[in-house]
């Protein structure tokens, strides 16, 4: 069971299919299926020379040097100085391809980590790339975990081994369960449903079984540990998710102030843009209410400078987008609804306006692409965004929020822009 954990790299594969080269689906299947064959034919083949080799424990080693050290002097090289250094060579590169293994951690964590952070389960900065574009906080986060880790455990191989796979086991079974609830509800549009179906659901059977094992049988020996750490980090992003939805339901009800009907008559001639006048770019997200905010602010510190008003808004695509037929259609009719809202609520006041509106993955990017188009038609642009300001201002408050608008302020800024934050208060 624990010799199972080797299968993580399938799992580092599965979770990075997105840095794969195109076609990435064709791509990542090849590179499944290799990896599939190579550890099994290397497994097997290790699995073979401990039969016959008859390889038995021996103290201060491991099975693989007790074979290859009955090998290689079955072999002889020359002497005993060229049998060991052999012997220290094909242990030299056995770790050397454990070393490599182990940085799949620092590839597949930070990109789960920006999945958990576009559903609000961690710090939402989780999903943001620094200057050098990589998930700098998410690495951050796995280097030192590793390092508490190693000196918590004072480099205990049996107890990290331990710990490594019963959470590997734990993905694993999550996931093929996922599988199967996901083959369930798409039984009428997925084509061969029943045989996927049941490849996940004989998946789930042996990584639970394997669970089960591991849990049963090491749980004096470092299981209870596992299971309290993972405990713990389960009940830390549970925490993050209820304080963003306690924010967001706060956001919803300053929204409800603005669901009043405009004054506003379709017929009536709509104010003339001025791509040369000084205009007023306003980042807004899906709430409604954060936009009118910064809106109102503008007009109130700069009254009659802004002849422009404009609104851009961006799509965050991930697995929700693509969950059912239509669902991207409805993601960009919400949002331009929402940005018509703040183009007629201009218009009401004799304001000319328009909105810009992009689709990604990554937010920031897309507002930054977005920005750089309508830079191009309104030279005089300045660009505005709400942060948001906690009545309690603490370090969770702090490091839960307002990172988006400050990356852009910082990304703009380095680009020569100017872009202000608006402060708005949040009970």
């Amino acid at each position: 069971s624990q010799g199972g954990g080797t299968y993580t790299g399938l799992e580092a594969v599965s979770n990075n299919v997105n840095t794969l080269a195109e076609p990435r689906i064709r791509t990542g299947k090849w590179t499944m299926f290799y990896m599939a064959f190579s550890l099994a034919f290397t497994a097997g083949g290790i699995m073979l020379l401990y039969l016959l080799w008859d390889a038995a424990q021996s103290p201060g080693q491991t099975l693989n040097a007790v074979v290859f050290k009955a090998i290689i002097e079955r072999l002889d090289l020359g002497s005993p100085f060229a049998n060991a250094t052999g012997l220290l060579t094909v242990l030299a590169l056995e770790g050397g391809l454990l070393f490599v293994a182990a940085n799949t951690g620092f590839l597949g964590g930070p990109a789960v980590l920006a999945n958990m952070a576009a559903d609000s389960w961690v710090p939402r900065h989780f999903r943001e790339l620094s200057s050098r574009l990589v998930t700098q906080n998410g690495i951050l986060l796995m280097g030192f975990a590793a390092i508490g880790v190693l000196i918590w455990s004072q480099g205990s191989v049996a107890l990290l081994v331990v710990l490594y796979s019963i959470n590997v086991f734990i993905t694993f079974s999550i996931s093929l369960y996922g599988l199967c609830v996901y083959w369930v509800s798409n039984r009428r549009s997925a084509p061969n449903w029943k045989g996927r179906l049941l490849l996940s659901l004989v998946g789930l059977i042996v990584t639970s079984s394997i669970l089960t094992v591991l849990v049963f049988e090491k749980f004096t020996e470092g299981g209870w540990v596992t299971i309290l750490i993972t405990g713990l980090v389960i009940a830390a992003c549970m925490a993050i998710r209820r304080h963003y939805d306690a924010a967001r339901a706060q956001l919803r009800a300053a929204d409800a102030l603005f669901e009043t009907k405009l004054p506003w008559d379709d017929s009536r001639p709509v104010p003339p843009l001025d791509p040369a006048a000084p205009t007023a770019v306003l980042f807004v997200g899906k709430h409604r209410g954060v936009g009118v905010h910064a809106l109102l602010w503008v007009l109130r510190l700069f009254p009659g400078h802004f002849k422009n008003f404009v609104f851009v808004s961006v799509g965050e695509v991930d697995a929700q987008s693509y969950g059912g037929e239509g669902a991207l259609r409805t993601l960009r009719y919400t949002i331009e609804n929402s940005l018509r809202y703040f183009v007629r609520y201009c218009h009401a006041h004799g304001l000319a306006a328009e909105f810009y509106v992009g689709f990604g993955i990554e937010p920031v990017e897309e507002f930054l692409k977005v920005a750089e188009q309508v830079f191009e038609k309104y030279p005089n642009a300045v660009c505005f965004a709400s942060k948001l300001v906690f009545a309690r201002v603490n370090f969770v408050t702090s490091w839960l929020h307002n990172h988006t608008p400050l990356e852009l302020q910082e990304r703009l800024h380095l680009e020569g822009r100017q872009m202000v934050l608006l402060p708005m208060k949040v009970a």
